[in-house]
């Protein structure tokens, strides 16, 4: 059943759904709690619109019920929906997606290529990999040329290119903490706290590859953000636009799933020092963070070409 119901979904209302579960584990919301739509659609980041459609969908399951003239309230125990959230993620990624994504940090996706050469090498119809090509487009990996096929985009695909990455990271990341116009509100620190704190204690266990690296490269560009220099967020954007396709890789592998829940509580360090006033502390550590990230990530296997499924 849920595979025909989620067969309507687009990708971006499956991920609402997926979050939207998630928040009201992570807030342990009880029954009869008021699920205002645009409450919601702020701490989703999101729009109204998909957030009203996903719970259509939430009423369905009976997650959720409607009351024509206050709106929508959960029906359900926060605890009960861990079910229907593992059944999600068993659909959440299309599997021709992610091989596309594994080809080209592994570079078996050529420099240019025509849709003709990939369905020759994969069994699937001609729409179903358009859809997935224009979306790694959408993330600006892929370019398509009118007449003339599709072309890579620069990613991290190598050792030397991730370990690059972590350099500059290291050097600007701990700057950003320590500038003068360095500001962030105590709303946005407890908001961290509480996704960081839920991801360190099961959503390391639950959330899907995308979902974990969006959540900690979201804690990192929110500090860049903060740091009020629009140059420093610029580049620190563009290495999580370059290093994403590696980073989902490196998540799907379950013997580093582990290392996401220190990575979690090493955020939480950060966030403490933040609270205390103490940036000095704060940048020191997240020096440290991203040096001991380096160690563990920066490994050749992520770059060695898979036998096709």
């Amino acid at each position: 059943m849920l595979a025909d119901t989620m067969m309507t979904l687009t990708p971006l209302q499956a991920r609402i759904v997926r979050a939207l579960i998630t928040h009201i584990r992570r807030e342990k919301l009880a029954v009869g709690h008021h699920l205002a739509e645009s409450v919601l659609a702020q701490a989703l980041g999101t729009s109204r619109t998909p957030v009203k459609q996903v719970m259509q969908y939430l009423m369905e399951k009976g997650v959720v019920i409607y009351d024509r003239n206050r709106g929508f309230f959960l029906a359900q125990h926060a605890e009960a929906l861990r079910d229907l959230l593992t059944e999600l993620l068993d659909q959440a990624e299309d599997p021709l997606y992610l091989q596309l994504v594994e080809w080209r940090v592994t570079r078996q996706l050529p420099e240019q290529f025509s849709e003709t050469e990939l369905l020759l090498q994969l069994e699937v119809k001609r729409p179903t990999l358009h859809k997935a090509l224009l979306r790694c487009q959408q993330e600006g990996w892929l370019e398509h040329l009118a007449g003339q096929g599709w072309r890579s985009l620069p990613v991290i695909d190598s050792v030397a290119a991730y370990e690059e990455s972590f350099a500059l990271r290291t050097i600007i990341e701990p700057a950003a903490l320590l500038t003068a116009s360095f500001h962030i509100e105590p709303q946005q620190l407890a908001a961290c706290r509480q996704q960081q704190e839920y991801l360190a204690e099961e959503g390391y266990l639950t959330m899907t590859p995308l979902e974990m690296f969006e959540t900690n490269a979201g804690f990192h560009e929110l500090l860049a953000q903060c740091s009020g220099n629009r140059f420093l967020l610029q580049t620190v954007r563009h290495l999580t636009r370059l290093r994403k396709l590696v980073g989902l890789v490196e998540y799907r592998q379950e013997k580093f799933r582990p290392q996401r829940k220190h990575h979690a509580q090493e955020h939480l360090q950060i966030i403490h020092y933040l609270e205390c006033g103490d940036r000095l502390s704060a940048a020191d550590f997240m020096r440290v963070h991203l040096e001991k990230a380096r160690r563990q990530k920066v490994i050749a296997e992520l770059f060695v070409a898979h036998p096709t499924p």
